[in-house]
């Protein structure tokens, strides 16, 4: 078993706008704008997260199939999902890489690759449509988050990413799940897990920024169906992930959503030490 402790609490209950798909200006149309309906099911992978580019390690140019990416995230399954990428999100994983990289530079640069993938994440989220009154006395058709949603930070890298979500959801309750490996048999055991006493009928942020194997992940969402929390409801926020890790995580629990920056055969392990000061 695993020990149970009171549970972090942000708050109260969740009440929150996060970002915004409406599509008109505050001015009286005479068209209603339009709001493109919410969809139970992650979009296709798109074709540009198809990329067999060329990359460097350790001097050597490899492709992508040779450091054991497939060129295709498709044969993972429909719900592994890389955030968009440009080159400011290129920019970030490379200094979050590279080893001269100070403290300070490699928090404040983790920050910001953490909220981009939290905003993305929360454009997984359930919304309705909603009409409200302007300050210029106009009708504006827009939308509405739906309230029911939590995180569950896996301790210890993962508590990185509370904050991001808390900037971006102030009023989100936040459970905490507690995984170690034992010395000897290298094996994942859950030590600590609290969550909100209605987890169950709620939408589930997990959050975890570096997957190396995924066992972490896999003995994590166990916990989580202990508590009968369905797979579809989970939506996974990484950084990083391994091929390994992420054929480890999609085939023990498919129906679960994975939403990362970067699909690389290298993870960057020395991220939680490095974050929170401890290498």
């Amino acid at each position: 078993g695993y020990h149970a402790a009171p549970i972090i609490e942000v708050m109260g209950t969740m009440s929150e706008v996060v970002g915004s798909r409406v599509t008109s200006f505050d001015k009286c149309n005479t068209e209603p704008s339009t709001v493109t309906p919410n969809s139970s099911k992650p979009a296709p992978v798109g074709d540009n997260q198809n990329n067999n580019t060329p990359r460097i390690t350790n001097g050597n140019t490899r492709s992508l199939s040779e450091m054991g990416v497939p060129a295709s995230l498709e044969s993972y399954g429909p719900y592994l999902r890389l955030i968009p990428s440009n080159r400011q999100v290129k920019e970030l994983q490379t200094i979050i890489r590279d080893k001269n990289t100070s403290r300070s530079d490699f928090k404040f640069y983790a920050d910001r690759l953490i909220r981009l993938v939290i905003e993305e994440g929360l454009n997984q989220l359930p919304y309705e449509d909603c009409n409200i009154n302007t300050p210029t006395g106009c009708q504006y058709q827009g939308l509405k988050f739906l309230k029911g949603n939590c995180g569950v930070s896996i301790v210890r890298s993962g508590e990185a990413m509370e904050q991001g979500l808390r900037l971006c959801c102030r009023s989100i309750r936040i459970g905490k799940i507690l995984v170690e490996s034992d010395a000897d048999t290298h094996e994942a055991r859950v030590v600590y897990a609290k969550f909100p006493d209605d987890i169950a009928v709620r939408k589930v942020l997990l959050m975890y920024p570096i997957m190396s194997s995924g066992n972490t992940v896999v003995k994590s969402m166990r916990v989580l169906k202990e508590h009968a929390v369905e797979e579809e409801n989970v939506i996974l926020l990484n950084l990083f992930c391994t091929p390994a890790a992420a054929r480890t995580v999609t085939s023990a629990f498919p129906k679960m959503r994975i939403l990362t920056s970067e699909v690389h055969a290298v993870a960057p392990n020395h991220f939680g030490q490095k974050y929170f000061g401890t290498d």
